[in-house]
């Protein structure tokens, strides 16, 4: 199983030295979400930077871009880095792609797939100089110039992940991807009862083997006191959220949710943190040494994930 780095709270100007202390203390890989700042930006900062670890968005926002822009930017990705980009896509919720980016919204599942295959057909067109043809529900692509190609990347197109909790997405990455991401907010028996029959659904409608999908397990970890409270206010934030209310309702815990949702609205940020219980943090989270959390990590996902990105927050 590899071992990566995922900066969720990073900051722009002190980016690099922290890909190079991932990197310097053996981590396969170093990802960065899209919360304040931009990924991209981020990783094209760092890909210069670093020898041997791969990069990666964990994840950039889909639908705030389009096709034709995140293909250009991956491109120039996987040319920096020397082939060792991995772009990867989420979705985000509808409030903040409506009210935060003011971007459509409709159908979630079926945009993916096609914002994917819309990427991979851009991609083909540079590489082999084929015309440009995509002509899809939600995105067309037809038109490509000399002046805007550019041309084959010597590395190859770089690999796709998407990140999903509901079932309709995650069987989309199933058969368009090759790589899922865990939502943060997955627990070990939502990811074998529910998150791996969906992907084994995705890859039989793509007539794929599952051996040939890389899994990014779930990987919340906490290793002192100050790391519980800010798993605990992760838990309780996602938790809040209504498209990821079905994770709680597996485990019986729907109430919890309307707690949070109800405490979210009124900004009662702390009260929602305190809302988390032990047997729901344990459910999301590895507590213990590093020695321990490995341990565990490897006994509750080392049969059927490939990677784990152990997330860094800076909460203050």
């Amino acid at each position: 199983m590899k071992v990566d780095r995922l900066e969720i709270e990073y900051d722009p100007r002190t980016v690099v030295a922290a890909a190079r202390v991932a990197e310097a203390d053996g981590c396969d890989g170093f990802w960065v979400a899209e919360t304040r700042h931009d990924p991209f930006l981020a990783l094209g900062r760092v890909a210069g930077q670093v020898e041997r670890v791969e990069l990666g968005t964990a994840v950039a926002v889909a639908f705030a871009r389009n096709p034709m822009s995140t293909a250009v930017q991956a491109n120039d990705l996987q040319l920096l880095s020397g082939g060792r980009f991995n772009l990867g896509l989420g979705s985000q919720v509808e409030p903040h792609v409506t009210k935060r980016f003011g971007m459509p919204w409709s159908r979630p599942a079926a945009r993916m797939r096609e914002f994917v295959l819309a990427l991979r057909a851009i991609w083909h067109a540079w590489e082999t100089g084929e015309r440009l043809r995509f002509r899809g529900e939600f995105y067309t692509h037809t038109l490509m110039t000399p002046f805007f190609d550019p041309g084959p990347n010597p590395h190859g197109p770089p690999r796709v992940w998407l990140a999903g909790v509901g079932e309709l997405m995650t069987e989309v990455a199933g058969e368009v991807a090759d790589g899922f991401l865990c939502h943060t907010f997955t627990t070990e028996r939502y990811l074998r009862e529910v998150t791996l029959p969906a992907l084994a659904r995705g890859r039989a409608k793509a007539r794929k083997p599952v051996a040939g999908l890389e899994v990014c397990g779930p990987s919340l970890v906490a290793c002192d006191e100050r790391g519980v409270a800010d798993v605990k206010r992760q838990i309780a934030f996602y938790g809040s959220t209504p498209a990821y209310r079905k994770v709680l309702d597996l485990h019986g815990w729907g109430e919890l949710h309307e707690e949070l949702h109800q405490l979210s609205r009124r900004r009662m940020w702390d009260d929602m943190a305190a809302a988390i219980t032990d047997e729901v943090l344990a459910a999301f989270a590895v507590v213990g040494t590093p020695a321990q959390v490995r341990a565990e990590v490897d006994r509750r996902y080392g049969d059927v994930v490939t990677r784990i990105a152990a997330p860094v927050l800076r909460t203050g």
